[in-house]
């Protein structure tokens, strides 16, 4: 029989047969998880959702929680839920188990939960700040006037080339 191992999943996928193992669901990532895990779970979820408008869906292994740009998801574990909280400078506290710099303006805390009561104060309060702050670090602010290089080029040059200047050297002879 033709076919091939997904790469993902490593689920063998015979020629001609449709393999999405990219689509998934909360509900399907959350099945499996001990109870403790699940009310810690729903309790995460509630909490996010009331902060306002967002979209909260599941990708792969992880459920992402995004306004225009994930600003934090939840990777279910047999034995934790891996928190990944982005957030524009570094936190340090015995919570977090690591920091890693995602871009220039965002930094990656890692955060381990294993029990409902531990979905409070700090780790909330982190949560509200990365929903607050995740449209101005993803550089998706609307309210902001944004300027590419491309267009700020042409006027850089067209100044330094100004009659006069060191770098025009017309003006030199």
């Amino acid at each position: 029989m033709r076919g091939h191992e997904c790469y993902h999943c490593k689920q063998w996928v015979a020629e001609g047969e449709p393999h999405d193992c990219w689509t998934t669901t909360e509900a399907a990532l959350t099945r499996e998880l001990p109870e403790d895990l699940r009310d810690a779970w729903e309790r995460l979820r509630d909490t996010a959702a009331d902060f306002g408008e967002q979209r909260i869906y599941a990708s792969h292994n992880s459920i992402m929680f995004s306004r225009k740009a994930c600003y934090f998801f939840v990777r279910p574990k047999q034995k934790y839920l891996e928190l990944v909280i982005f957030l524009g400078r570094v936190i340090k506290s015995p919570k977090i188990r690591s920091v890693v710099e995602s871009s220039k303006a965002k930094r990656a805390h890692v955060v381990r939960i294993t029990h409902r009561d531990e979905v409070e104060a700090p780790i909330t309060g982190w949560l509200r700040e990365a929903y607050d702050v995740s449209e101005r670090l993803s550089g998706r602010d609307s309210t902001k006037k944004r300027t590419t290089k491309k267009a700020a080029q042409p006027a850089a040059r067209a100044h330094a080339a100004a009659p006069g200047r060191r770098g025009d050297r017309r003006a030199r002879r």
